[in-house]
């Protein structure tokens, strides 16, 4: 039992790891999404503003603003790209193969209880149906063990 215990306590563990991490996956992706969002809002508005100012005038004022506009979608492009690279995945899979062991053992153990089980029905089965056949092997067994003893002495 006690390994069947130490099993199950080691899914737990693991299946709880494995959601800590896709959680943190998760707020991590979100995160860098709403910066990119917010890059993308900044580069947005800049690109509106440069080109205002590049119609209004044509002075360096809007190339400035145009850069950083770029630099802003170019930054939201890079932030987006890093979020989508983030997998729980390759982190979890350790714990996912120490999880999948344990549950690995645990079908071998109610397997071989279960076999057990079905080997001490089937015993019994076999005393109801025969219940002199059932004791005759052992008594046989034991009669022929005390035969031996009395002949020795």
């Amino acid at each position: 039992m006690s390994r069947i215990s130490r099993n199950i306590s080691i899914v737990m563990r693991s299946e709880r790891l494995i959601a800590q991490r896709h959680l943190a996956v998760l707020r991590q992706q979100t995160m860098l999404m709403a910066a990119a969002g917010i890059a993308a809002g900044v580069g947005l508005i800049m690109l509106n503003v440069s080109a205002y100012l590049a119609l209004s005038d044509v002075v360096s004022q809007p190339v400035a603003a145009l850069i950083v506009a770029l630099v802003n979608i170019v930054l939201a492009g890079f932030l987006i790209s890093m979020a989508g690279k983030s997998n729980a995945e390759q982190e979890t899979a350790p714990v996912a193969e120490v999880r999948d062991m344990a549950l690995e053992d645990l079908e071998a153990e109610v397997r071989s209880a279960a076999q057990e089980a079905k080997a001490a029905t089937d015993a019994i089965r076999q005393m109801a149906s025969n219940p002199l056949g059932a004791i005759a092997p052992g008594l046989a067994g034991t009669v022929a063990s005390a035969v031996i003893k009395n002949l020795k002495k």
